[in-house]
């Protein structure tokens, strides 16, 4: 299996969640976004090397967060080692930076560290897309909501068919050397897979999830808080009953 190596720009401040520390840094269940982000790509048994951007302030208080992350992957005691680097002013900036400490990778997931909630199973499906020759691949959700395109007034000025229209989520995954070409550039997009597209490459689809959400607004921030909660009282709970059952 080629070596895929997840990137995490966490070097955000987060002004829209209204929180005073860096979005990648608040906790959900008691747990900083991005350990739970980091955790989640370990834990799909798909990622081989972990590189998480940050803020140069804050390399020494990531790292240390980062110091005992789950070490197993699928189902081997082979760990998978989680690198902190400095990132930049911008998102591009920052993952430019994750690029250049990862030059030996084969694929790369770019994965938002505010899409803390991500399953591990959605990771596993980019990154086995990618294994069997996709060069890009972008999870992806039906829009259930009816979009309108507006002019600078504010006026409708149309509405596409939603049936052709998807939300796209992370980790977006990518042949190694597809993203570099796609960096090389100073063109921008609102997202990694915008910069591929631009390069006339053909970018997959494959299932989303809504649990993979980014956490923008303080109500992102309480749904997350309640899943959180919801999931480990399932878990202690089905743990009770296997305890019971032995």
């Amino acid at each position: 299996m080629r070596p895929v190596v997840a990137l995490v720009p966490a070097a955000g401040r987060g002004v829209r969640l209204g929180e005073p520390t860096p979005k990648a840094f608040v906790p959900v269940g008691g747990i900083p976004m991005v350990r739970l982000a980091v955790d989640g790509l370990i834990a799909s048994g798909a990622v081989h090397r972990v590189v998480v951007v940050v803020p140069a302030e804050l390399v020494e208080a990531a790292t240390s967060l980062l110091s005992d992350t789950p070490s197993l992957t699928g189902g081997s005691m082979v760990p998978v080692p989680v690198q902190v680097v400095v990132g930049g002013a911008e998102r591009t900036d920052s993952v430019r930076a994750g690029i250049a400490a990862a030059p030996d990778a084969a694929f790369y997931l770019v994965h938002d560290a505010a899409r803390a909630l991500t399953p591990p199973e959605l990771i596993a499906r980019v990154a086995a897309e990618l294994q069997a020759g996709s060069p890009a691949v972008v999870p992806a959700l039906p829009v259930v909501d009816t979009v309108k395109s507006v002019d600078d007034a504010g006026i409708v000025t149309g509405t596409p068919d939603r049936a052709h229209l998807r939300a796209i989520q992370t980790p977006q995954g990518f042949a190694a050397d597809l993203l570099r070409r796609a960096y090389a550039t100073e063109v921008g997009a609102t997202d990694d897979a915008g910069l591929v597209e631009r390069l006339g490459v053909d970018v997959r689809t494959v299932a989303g999830d809504p649990l993979a959400f980014k956490i923008t607004t303080p109500l992102d921030l309480r749904l997350a808080e309640a899943l959180r909660t919801d999931g480990i009282a399932r878990a202690e709970a089905h743990s009770a009953v296997q305890a019971v059952a032995r």
